[in-house]
């Protein structure tokens, strides 16, 4: 099998090399890739969002695709999977119209009503007076989202009233103000092909940009994968009173929702909510959910790209824990400094492997081979071990080696779990 992953972050990262991992796959290619990619797959230059370009490539007699994996969100929702379908491409991943329930969050919250799903009680804003309105209903810690696409940065939660409205107001249009949900946070990811649902095993990441949640909102500084503390009943449970309706919703529709069905959830005192739906793999879960899968990846994404899911054999999951650390740019999130160099890759290779490995996300190469910066999120370090404080030991220690010039992670990931599950193992 040929595939051919579309987008250029550590998540895509993650998705090629476990795809070149599975035997039943011959070849990867990715467009556009970075510099870490192209260890593992054949890179393109492609403009992602152009849906007539991504499938000219993938139909090209270089790439010859079996199937497309498109990664970020923005190229679904601006129609790409649609145009390889009415072509005859297999794709994994969601029409533009069933992306909405990421490009909408107003879109999300009436799929959400009308099928029933725990959600945060909100109101969409169309004005500054509603906006203000709504936030005096509510009152703090204050939760503003912008309505579209911000790359996991569109959401404010505060206690300070006036930074809630100045964030209403910049965002220029629609906005959605809700209810602060208490509790832990868990993201659980589901592979469907628009009828049946498979989940995967969820994971936590940290969004704020300083240990200790302090700091601004990112697009996620690191996660881990198995929660020791969560309720082995979880995922039943979400996938029964979540995804699956969701699922069927979005089927009554005529809009079926087939690729990577993403739940963002608090567990509140009061039960799960869903706090927001992407459609795509989560950056930077995606690390962790697949360095634990055993199911070889390939053959999973085209069954529910070829809608024979409910044919498909009970995923495999290591017992290993996983931790991804992020090593993000001098002045992330605010405005990340790129074009610095980036040294001591090899050395994670050599002392760490196969425990330890790098994902590039925001990286490019020079035609010497030097590797330098060129995002805000630069690499993602992510980890194995036979538990929690294991793969926390490795994955920090594999951080140590690299070198990049005012480069900043938390030092904090996963460790409340670790020390938690220590203490109770």
């Amino acid at each position: 099998m040929r595939i051919l992953v579309i987008g250029g972050g550590a998540r895509e990262h993650a998705i090629c090399r476990s795809l070149s991992l599975d035997p039943e796959v011959t070849e990867v290619h990715c467009a556009p890739g970075n510099a870490g990619i192209a260890e593992v797959a054949t890179r393109h230059a492609v403009d992602p969002l152009d849906g007539e370009a991504v499938a000219a490539l993938a139909r090209s007699e270089q790439v010859r695709a079996d199937l497309v994996v498109i990664g970020p969100e923005a190229p679904l929702v601006a129609g790409v999977a649609d145009v390889l379908r009415e072509q005859g491409v297999p794709v994994f991943g969601p029409s533009a119209q069933a992306a909405m329930l990421e490009g909408s969050k107003a879109f999300a919250k009436e799929v959400m009503a009308n099928a029933g799903v725990p959600t945060a009680r909100s109101y969409v804003c169309t004005t500054p007076e509603e906006a203000d309105a709504a936030l005096d209903a509510f009152g703090p810690p204050y939760v503003v989202k912008d309505d579209g696409l911000a790359a996991g940065k569109g959401v404010v939660v505060t206690d300070d009233v006036e930074q809630a409205r100045a964030h209403a107001r910049a965002c220029g249009g629609t906005v959605v103000v809700e209810e602060f949900l208490d509790g832990p946070e868990v993201s659980l990811f589901a592979v469907t092909d628009g009828e049946t649902v498979v989940p995967l095993q969820p994971a936590q990441d940290f969004k704020r940009a300083h240990d200790g949640d302090e700091g601004p909102n990112t697009g996620g500084m690191g996660a881990y994968s198995p929660l020791p503390w969560a309720d082995p009943k979880l995922v039943a449970e979400v996938t029964a009173t979540v995804l699956e309706p969701t699922v069927r919703e979005l089927h009554r529709r005529g809009t079926p929702f087939s690729g990577l069905l993403y739940a963002g959830l608090a567990l509140t005192s009061r039960g799960v909510r869903v706090i927001e739906f992407n459609a795509r793999f989560g950056d930077p879960e995606t690390q962790v959910v697949l360095a634990r899968l055993r199911t070889p990846l390939g053959g999973l994404l085209y069954a529910a790209a070829t809608g024979s899911l409910a044919d498909f054999p009970a995923l495999r999951w290591s017992d290993d824990a996983a931790v991804t650390v992020v090593l993000a740019a001098e002045g992330y999130p605010a405005k990340p400094r790129t074009g610095d160099v980036v040294e001591g890759l090899s050395d994670v290779e050599q002392q760490d492997g196969p425990h330890a490995y790098v994902l590039h996300a925001g990286t490019t190469a020079d035609e010497d081979g030097t590797v330098r910066s060129a995002g805000g999120r630069v690499l993602s370090v992510t980890a194995t071990g036979a538990d929690l404080v294991e793969a926390r030991r490795r994955a920090y220690a594999a951080v140590g080696r690299v070198r990049l010039a005012g480069a900043h992670h938390r030092s904090d990931i996963a460790e409340r779990a670790a020390v938690q599950a220590a203490a109770e193992g």
